[in-house]
């Protein structure tokens, strides 16, 4: 109740000038203003935890330090009320009629000066009170100083271009903010519609928020606790609620820095990947907090694309934000806290995979495709990314994995490159031509299973100044090894009947036909006459239907001159040449389907009858 007549006020013409900017154009979403009211709440309480260490006298003492938040559908109104310090009647003038101490006359200065390109002088200003006009139609805000001594008052306005101010009898200490809604934005009066805001923006203030009654942040900020002080109960609840998952976490990276920026960070690591599982591509999900207030909920270039997968919350209290909180204005500081976060998170995995190999691998199994799109992208982390990856190996049990870094620490001195095949799994690979070679000298293999590895393996072009080298490739050239002579075809043989074979197969199908070093058990294998394109790369491309990949592979084809099967085509091709013709082209389609590029096996059908056709 007001006990004197109403004094009018007209804002100053800079608080004109924000209110137009607030109002339409610096927020994205109208529901923002009750963030910016709730965070204005938890200020005005903070002060007065402060100023009760200091004053002996304090108005109202017995009050609890809280925010009560009510809803009327129908008479359209939110009211958000806070105990704390509260306003004099100066201090409303102050505070919601000028802009005098907020430093927001420099900014719109500078704005005007400057245009858009200024936009980023914006800072901390204490403005965010002017964002409710976007959603009010009037707003009343009742206020009673903690000064004994002090009465309350009202401040009524519209954002029209003035406001009034009485007296009021029976105000308790703090601020009342009655907020009547326009007709558009009645929906923020419902009981449900609010509570999810609170629960988006303002989960974890410091001080409870009742919304009509009911206790809205029930979870703690965890991440600016002593986490020896936290159970793992404790985090697998956070867990759950901020990522709104079901499953426990795999992993957690909890940890505080001061410098080179003051950060409190809680990150966990899903139990599965979902991308694995075939649902649609992950969004960054490691929200933006300041000062325990949600700037942003996916905010976009903070982790680097392949961290997508993890989620928690980074809160920084060295972020500059804009006058709305939404818009982070220093993008350099951003990327800053990513580098920090991400160095830390790849400490916890170099830590993970050294002591806790079997969990590391459990978690690789998962995640290893994201470190894989890391270690071919992420410029910034390669070398870290690539001491992360796994694969098994010619010389590893089947399921067990190896480091590039253990590969390294294995090979023998002669060896310049560190190998590996690609192919849809351990037993494809093992009963393929290409491997025979290399077990026969004792060279390991490293074995690649995912449609993404030759990519990564191209990008990577190296490790500890080691080649990585496709084994199916045209330029591997293997150390030479005692091999029996005994039956073998001649130099001489050799050379007859690689020049036979591409003519017989034709120079569009067969680029260069060769005596072999790296076969063993098979008579022939192919290996692509594009260098640039492997067979596997070829599939890819050919799967995303791009250009030459569709047309017939074109192919070197290697001999073994001890194999019976080749030392019978010798003699086959001088006495039966039409037979021969038959098993030099069925010698290269089986070549082709071993290298993965036999696109149609319909010719190889009816070759193959006729072959049969003709045994004895």
């Amino acid at each position: 109740m007001s006990n004197a007549t109403p004094q009018k006020f007209e804002f100053q013409a800079e608080v004109k000038q924000l209110l137009d900017i607030v109002i339409h154009s610096l927020y994205t979403e109208k529901e923002v203003f009750v963030r910016e009211l709730v965070s204005n709440a938890s200020d005005a309480l903070e002060k007065l935890r402060h100023t009760q260490i200091t004053e002996k006298a304090i108005f109202d003492e017995g009050l609890e330090l809280e925010i009560n938040v009510t809803t009327d559908d129908k008479a359209k109104t939110i009211t958000i009320q806070d105990f704390g310090i509260g306003m004099t009647r100066e201090e409303l003038v102050e505070n919601l009629g000028t802009i005098a101490h907020s430093g927001s006359k420099a900014f719109l200065q500078a704005l005007s000066e400057g245009g858009a390109k200024n936009s980023n002088l914006i800072g901390q200003f204490g403005v965010g009170f002017y964002s409710v006009f976007m959603a009010a139609e009037s707003v009343r805000v009742y206020s009673r100083s903690w000064q004994p001594e002090q009465p309350g008052h009202v401040w009524t306005s519209d954002g029209s271009g003035s406001y009034e101010i009485a007296e009021s009898e029976g105000e308790r200490r703090g601020t009342k903010i009655v907020i009547k809604l326009k007709e558009d934005c009645s929906d923020f009066a419902q009981d449900w519609r609010l509570k999810e805001i609170l629960e988006r923006y303002s989960a974890f203030v410091s001080f409870p928020i009742n919304l009509n009654g009911k206790r809205i942040n029930t979870i703690q900020a965890l991440w600016l606790r002593n986490k020896n002080e936290i159970k793992d109960e404790e985090y697998t609840e956070f867990y759950k609620f901020q990522a709104h998952a079901y499953d426990e976490p795999r992993l957690r990276l909890h940890f505080a820095a001061d410098a080179p920026l003051t950060i409190n960070a809680l990150l966990f690591v899903p139990k599965e990947n979902t991308e694995k599982l075939g649902f649609s591509r992950l969004e960054p999900s490691v929200a933006l907090y300041c000062r325990k207030v949600l700037i942003d909920a996916r905010p976009d270039g903070l982790l680097p694309e392949w961290l997508r997968f993890l989620k928690g919350v980074v809160d920084s209290e060295d972020l500059p934000l804009n006058i709305s909180r939404e818009t982070m204005q220093d993008k350099a500081l951003i990327e800053k806290l990513g580098r920090v976060i991400t160095k830390r998170f790849l400490k916890l995995l170099e830590d993970e995979a050294k002591n806790r190999p079997e969990a590391y691998a459990e978690f690789y199994a998962e995640f290893a495709p994201f470190l894989k799109e890391g270690a071919a992208m992420d410029f910034t982390h390669k070398e870290q990314l690539t001491g992360l990856l796994r694969f098994e190996s010619s010389l590893t049990e089947a399921g067990k994995t190896t480091s590039l870094a253990d590969y390294v620490s294995r090979m023998g001195s002669e060896q310049k490159e560190i190998y590996y095949l690609v192919g849809p799994n351990r037993a494809a690979i093992e009963s393929g031509p290409y491997l025979e070679g290399f077990r026969a000298r004792n060279l390991e293999v490293l074995f690649c299973y995912e449609s993404v590895d030759e990519y990564v393996m191209n990008a990577l072009r190296e490790f500890d100044s080691r080649k990585l080298l496709a084994a199916d490739h045209a330029d591997v050239k293997l150390p030479d090894m005692p091999q029996s002579s005994e039956g073998a075809l001649s130099a001489d043989e050799v050379a007859a009947l690689s020049t036979w074979l591409k003519d017989t197969l034709g120079s569009e199908r067969v680029e260069a036909v060769s005596s072999s070093d790296r076969l063993v058990d098979s008579p022939v294998l192919a290996t692509s006459a594009d260098k640039m394109m492997s067979p596997h790369m070829r599939r890819i491309m050919k799967a995303m239907k791009q250009g030459e990949a569709d047309a017939a592979p074109k192919v070197n084809l290697e001999i073994n001159p001890r194999h019976s099967v080749i030392q019978h085509l010798h003699a086959l091709h001088t006495s039966n040449p039409e037979k021969a013709q038959l098993v030099a082209e069925q010698l290269l389609d089986n070549a082709l389907i071993s290298a993965g590029l036999l696109d149609d096996a319909s010719a190889m059908v009816a070759r193959l009858n006729k072959l049969l056709a003709s045994v004895n």
